[in-house]
């Protein structure tokens, strides 16, 4: 039986316009960084992705290296485009990033102009597009002048690969020359991708945010949840099944140490109050006052969509909400992925 989106799709989501463009992204986005791999039935991706689109969320956001095994992802969501979304690209925000090991040799990973061009005619292949809305440089390269970069994104553009341009995990000096290259080239800056969550504050500290708001530059924060923390995943202790349960999770093991579950927990009792779960008061909270354009959240299963698209039905917090969630989630020193900038 043939899928048919929702008619109602758009009355479910909030679109925000990103920085000073004419360009709407939904308030909460999908990311395939995990479960769009060939380690995942295609009907479970197909049925993720479905049903985002169903609530709303027209960003699907992907990088060259998602997988596993690099590249898979791409090829997963293009066979999506394909059987589903056929007919649907208009109504489509696709995007891609490109920086981190993809292929052997001196020429697959960070920030040259022929890595970036060349990952990007790749991550089109794959997905069977002929452009991308947003390209990203996926991390700086200290080792390649910022020029060179940021010149690389101007082509992509300018050849038509994508629409428009952006950066992820920039510190906030390096943005502010990130962003001023660009300009200088024509093609604005778009859009930033860093980390953000009620325990991951870097953004904050190093002042990103305030210089994306004055330089008029999106933001889309990835691991609101912190990889599922800030969800009801760990609220018993730390299941086998999960990513932290593994033997090589992706973050540290003493993230989950006694005291953090202790926070959590607390966390989880001022979401209750509030009516929402953990993971809706966690993409809330990096929404609020209208800072962040867009929270991407993953999903293993389409029941995740649906409780993070609740997020959206209650925004506000008072000040006291805040002062609590500060108590666990900041001055209890959980505050466990505050990264250095130069690593970001």
């Amino acid at each position: 039986m043939n899928w048919k989106p929702s008619d109602q799709r758009y009355s479910n989501m909030i679109y925000n316009y990103c920085g000073k463009s004419g360009l709407k992204l939904p308030a909460i986005s999908l990311g395939l960084w995990h479960n769009f791999g060939y380690d995942v039935s295609h009907e479970r991706k197909q049925a993720i992705c479905r049903r985002a689109f169903d609530l709303g969320i027209t960003h699907f956001d992907l990088a060259n290296n998602y997988g596993p095994p690099p590249g898979s992802a791409e090829k997963s969501f293009g066979r999506i485009l394909k059987e589903d979304f056929a007919g649907y690209r208009d109504q489509l925000l696709i995007s891609s990033k490109a920086g981190y090991d993809m292929w052997p040799g001196p020429y697959g990973e960070w920030g040259s102009r022929k890595y970036l061009i060349a990952s990007c005619d790749q991550s089109l292949k794959r997905m069977g597009l002929d452009y991308v809305d947003i390209f990203y440089s996926h991390r700086f390269d200290p080792n390649t002048p910022l020029e060179e970069t940021m010149m690389a994104l101007d082509h992509i553009v300018r050849s038509g690969r994508a629409l428009y341009a952006g950066i992820s995990s920039y510190n906030s000096d390096r943005t502010r020359r990130a962003v001023a290259i660009m300009k200088e080239l024509g093609t604005p800056c778009l859009i930033h991708q860093p980390s953000y969550s009620m325990l991951n504050r870097w953004v904050e500290d190093d002042g990103l945010l305030d210089t994306l708001e004055e330089e008029g530059v999106g933001s889309i924060v990835f691991s609101p949840l912190a990889q599922g923390m800030l969800t009801d995943k760990y609220l018993g202790g730390v299941p086998e099944t999960s990513r932290a349960g593994k033997d090589k999770p992706s973050f540290r093991p003493d993230f989950l140490n006694d005291q953090n579950l202790e926070n959590i927990r607390a966390l989880n009792e001022i979401a209750k109050k509030r009516g929402q779960s953990l993971a809706q008061m966690a993409i809330a909270w990096v929404l609020k006052k209208g800072r962040v354009t867009s929270a991407l959240i993953g999903a293993s299963k389409p029941e995740q969509v649906e409780d993070c698209i609740g997020a959206l039905d209650n925004l506000n917090f008072s000040e006291n909400e805040l002062k609590e969630i500060d108590q666990y989630a900041k001055d209890g020193a959980i505050n466990i992925w505050a990264q250095s900038a130069e690593l970001e």
